[in-house]
């Protein structure tokens, strides 16, 4: 018998149940308020990774942070609905998780230097939620566009469970792993949130135990 709180256990949508979505992209910012270039610069020679670590306002600000990174913005990651709406993905009915492109310079800072930041910058262990934010828009994923990403990111996932369960975590990592998807840009306000509004909810919070991997973050 399900337990009352299985009743209400956020499930994933699937793609027949997927909302229908539109065929034109929603409007978004020109420009990067931190970098101050078009949202969507990816100078040569970087590489983009997407990762949802909850609430993508914080998780933004994490990732614009790090050394390295040259560009940032937040979207929709993962799921089956065309061109969503931020009401759309909160509602559970697209399949999508908040999520943050990363645009970066190997040359400057590693796939797994930017990796660790991402396991270390959350809770990978939480399924559908990530603190008192609940739902599969919240769930922990990462996809990768090149294979060097993949190998990384399947190499410092195991090296963090390993960590995980050596300081005596008691729940296991949970995070989504993929090659990225069509990502969708989210609505303006939503870009840069926190550096436009300093005071501003953040719910990221990790667990507290370091990624053996990718300590030393370039400055």
């Amino acid at each position: 018998m399900a337990s009352f709180f299985d009743l209400f256990r956020p499930r994933m949508v699937t793609a027949e149940q997927a909302l229908v979505g539109r065929t034109s992209p929603i409007p978004t910012a020109a420009r990067h308020a931190v970098f101050d270039r078009p949202l969507g610069d990816e100078p040569p020679g970087c590489r983009v990774l997407f990762v949802g670590m909850g609430c993508f306002w914080g998780a933004e600000r994490k990732m614009w942070k790090l050394g390295g990174v040259r560009m940032s913005a937040v979207g929709y990651q993962g799921g089956f609905t065309p061109n969503p709406t931020y009401e759309e993905v909160c509602s559970g009915r697209t399949g999508h998780t908040e999520a943050v492109k990363v645009v970066y310079d190997p040359a400057q800072v590693t796939d797994e230097q930017v990796l660790a930041a991402f396991w270390e910058g959350h809770d990978p262990t939480q399924g559908n939620r990530q603190g008192n934010d609940v739902g599969t828009q919240y769930r922990s994923a990462v996809y990768w566009t090149a294979p060097e990403q993949e190998a990384a990111v399947h190499r410092t996932r195991d090296a963090y469970a390993a960590a995980l369960a050596a300081a005596g975590h008691p729940r296991s990592i949970t995070t989504e792993l993929g090659p990225a998807g069509p990502f969708y840009f989210a609505e303006a306000y939503h870009q840069q949130y926190l550096h436009k509004n300093p005071g501003g909810y953040c719910g990221l919070g990790g667990t507290g135990v370091s990624c053996p991997v990718g300590i030393d973050v370039a400055g």
